[in-house]
């Protein structure tokens, strides 16, 4: 893959954009005590990039929990922690995008090229809206539509399709390994953000170091 080649970004949202984490944890171990789960810095890391029925389905497998509640039951409470995360999250403000995203995304925009949103979460639109950069995606892929989550390369497919490119025209930045995987085996170019993203066809440590030029330099 060459760096001419690029026609479009699809960016994860948690971790890449802004540091939504904190609240999905916050609201994930109020879960986590609910059902009687121990809460582990290794449970947390596991849900980075999972859906939010995959990511309950983890926590009560973690705890040996995972026959203890029906469907219906399990959805109620996906939607608890959803409540509990929405509102944590309306304290996000355009301070809150992490260091150099919006320079990122200003510098992609006027130089044409296309970008896309790819998150598992379903609530991108809102806190799109909360740090004032919805207007730099062309499109948000709806995970409600998806038949896989991550590391299933559907949702990136999905966002090759919204900016009308082929995968190989679009690079993924995520800043979880099956983020990373699900954007490889879409064929996509695979930008981590994170040290232990050794997947990754272009690495950073962190995202204050993403730039267009720092992206050529590692794909030259």
């Amino acid at each position: 893959m060459s760096f001419s080649e690029l026609k479009g970004f699809a960016f994860d949202l948690d971790g890449v954009i802004a540091d939504t984490a904190r609240f999905h944890g916050q609201a994930w171990r109020q879960i986590a005590d609910k059902v009687g789960t121990e809460w582990t810095d290794e449970l947390a890391d596991g849900l980075k990039g999972m859906s939010r029925m995959d990511s309950l389905e983890l926590i009560l497998k973690s705890g040996n929990h995972e026959n203890e509640y029906t469907q219906e039951e399990k959805e109620a409470i996906a939607k608890e922690k959803n409540d509990n995360y929405l509102t944590l999250v309306q304290e996000l403000t355009p301070d809150d995008v992490l260091p150099g995203m919006r320079n990122l995304l200003e510098e992609l925009k006027s130089k044409g090229y296309h970008l896309a949103l790819a998150s598992a979460s379903k609530n991108s639109p809102k806190i799109l809206k909360y740090l004032e950069i919805s207007d730099y995606f062309e499109g948000i892929v709806d995970p409600a539509q998806l038949t896989h989550g991550k590391p299933d390369p559907e949702i990136y497919l999905e966002a090759a399709k919204i900016m009308n490119l082929a995968p190989e025209q679009v690079a993924g930045v995520e800043d979880a390994q099956v983020g990373v995987d699900a954007i490889n085996r879409a064929g996509e170019v695979s930008i981590g953000i994170g040290d232990y993203l050794k997947d990754a066809d272009v690495k950073f440590a962190n995202t204050a170091e993403v730039t267009l030029d720092a992206i050529k330099e590692q794909l030259s």
